[in-house]
């Protein structure tokens, strides 16, 4: 399938990561990468950190973290997706830790398009790593198709106001790439860990891991929140997260594609790596609900959200502290 300018055919990966191994993860994403160019896939989302894995970094002293992470756009991880996009003529997103200067390192995710460039979004909250640093830019940009785009990482999305500045500057598609689901928390109301042991025996007893990935602390989290940034912002949103085994944590997938009214095209809850497809038309953008509202704004109201208020702490404080 070809698109039009207002019609896009995209697709969402959930993969389970293995630590630091790049090449069995860069294997799995240049494998649903075919599969989705063969589907007629003109954009495919992975996962935050996909290439390097994720969780464990938080362990690994500075000069390990070194040796993982690479510069952008000459590390080997950079050339490779490029080398991906050219190869099926698709745009491909995926994630891994950047080596920046001076010591300073951030959790970036990369979209390669199919003429060999490539835009970068660095995580705005990052905490990860005490030296993984946090962005300092939104990432907007145009697909060759004809849609606008923008990239904001897992907790990123969190904060409304990201996703508002983002929808602001053009984008009529969020590229969501998490890894998320079944996080320790204090928090009584949030999610909470699934035991290793029902991720071990998803085979011989796939409905306990069901009612985990489908309950609060995978599905059941994403649906109080997930719906209304698409919703209230009137754009699409592409929902890729890790699966299973993340290092003391089992993520959850749930990838997922939604459309401007916060609606689901497509989902899976697979206990395992997989990826769902929608096509993207264009022609919803026009009157979403959000959009709608948007247009309503009072920017004269809202000088106080640029200004603090004495109670922000950085990220890292506030994930450590859940």
């Amino acid at each position: 399938m070809s698109s039009s300018p207002r019609q896009l055919r995209v697709a969402s990966v959930q993969l389970e990561s293995a630590p630091g191994d790049k090449e069995a993860n860069f294997r799995k994403i240049e494998a649903f990468t075919a599969e989705a160019a063969a589907q007629g896939v003109r954009l495919v989302v992975f996962p935050e950190g996909c290439v390097s894995g994720y969780w464990f970094v938080r362990n690994l002293t500075v000069a390990q973290l070194a040796a993982l992470a690479e510069p952008i756009p000459d590390g080997p991880s950079t050339q490779r997706l490029i080398a991906l996009a050219r190869r099926h003529n698709v745009s491909v997103g995926a994630g891994w830790f950047e080596a920046g200067v001076d010591g300073v390192f951030h959790n970036s995710y990369v979209v390669a398009l199919p003429d060999g460039t490539i835009h970068r979004h660095r995580k705005l909250h990052a905490f990860e790593h005490e030296v993984v640093r946090s962005g300092t830019e939104l990432t907007v940009f145009d697909l060759p198709e004809g849609f606008r785009v923008g990239v904001l990482i897992c907790y990123d999305c969190n904060l409304v106001e990201n996703v508002r500045l983002t929808t602001l500057r053009g984008a009529e598609i969020l590229i969501a790439p998490h890894q998320t689901g079944a996080v320790r928390s204090r928090n009584p109301h949030l999610m909470g860990l699934i035991e290793r042991a029902v991720w071990d025996h998803r085979h011989q007893d796939p409905a306990a891991i069901q009612r985990e990935f489908l309950g609060d602390k995978g599905r059941g989290w994403l649906m109080r929140w997930l719906p209304s940034r698409a919703h209230d912002n009137g754009i699409f949103l592409i929902f890729s997260n890790g699966v299973g085994v993340d290092d003391d944590e089992i993520r959850t997938g749930n990838a997922m594609i939604l459309d401007p009214y916060g609606r689901i095209l497509t989902e899976t809850s697979a206990a395992a790596d997989a990826m769902v497809v929608a096509d993207l038309e264009g022609s919803l953008l026009e009157h979403a609900t959000g959009r709608l509202w948007i247009r309503a704004r009072r920017p004269e109201l809202y000088g106080p959200l640029t200004q603090r208020t004495g109670q922000e702490r950085d990220t890292r404080e506030i994930k450590f502290s859940e």
